[in-house]
């Protein structure tokens, strides 16, 4: 894991994308039973899951494929591995030969991501320093700080050992963005060492 000294963020310094979800489809119903017959490599078991599931190997991801015709490709490690990813499949749905528009449109559903403030932080100085109406922070229940942001719209997970998650990001750069307010809110409150 790339560590961030945050209160120094530069392009060098970005988090890890973790995960990249995106929805699309192909505009008609699909018969999954015979999609999962003829596309090698392709799992289908709808008393566990209502969607096939076929993974790609280079860029590694996974395409859920619903009846519906929506696909949600999960797995992907950036937004360019999406799209690569999902032409994949719609060249292997075509090769079965369905009819796939040929500019499906893809939507960036969420990307997470993590990163480090390269130091252990206190959550319970965080949690009152930054307020209570954004901050979820029971730790009985969950280690981390849960810190839902208005600008970068994502919620943070922020952990005592200074290690950030960062989830429901549209955009790859929403996750530096959110460090760096992280980053500054915890240096005006002198909780940054």
């Amino acid at each position: 894991m790339l560590i961030l000294h945050i209160s120094m963020i530069t392009s060098e310094h970005s988090p890890t994308i973790e995960n990249v979800v995106a929805s699309t489809g192909v505009d008609r119903e699909l018969n999954l039973e015979a999609v999962a017959e003829d596309l090698d490599g392709t799992d289908y078991d709808q008393e566990r899951f209502p969607g096939a599931v076929y993974r790609t190997q280079n860029p590694k991801s996974a395409a859920l494929i619903f009846r519906s015709g929506k696909i949600v490709c999960t797995g992907a490690k950036s937004t360019d591995d999406v799209y690569e990813s999902l032409n994949i499949v719609f060249d292997e749905l075509r090769g079965l030969g369905i009819d796939v528009p040929s500019n499906p449109e893809i939507t960036i559903q969420n990307i997470v991501s993590s990163g480090d403030l390269g130091s252990a932080v206190n959550l319970n100085a965080i949690a009152i320093g930054f307020g209570l109406e954004n901050i979820e922070y029971e730790p009985e229940q969950f280690p981390g700080l849960v810190y839902r942001m208005d600008d970068p719209n994502v919620v943070t997970l922020i952990f005592g050992s200074g290690k950030v998650v960062v989830t429901g990001a549209k955009e790859p750069a929403d996750a530096g963005r959110a460090l760096d307010v992280i980053s500054s809110r915890l240096d005006e409150l002198g909780l940054l060492d």
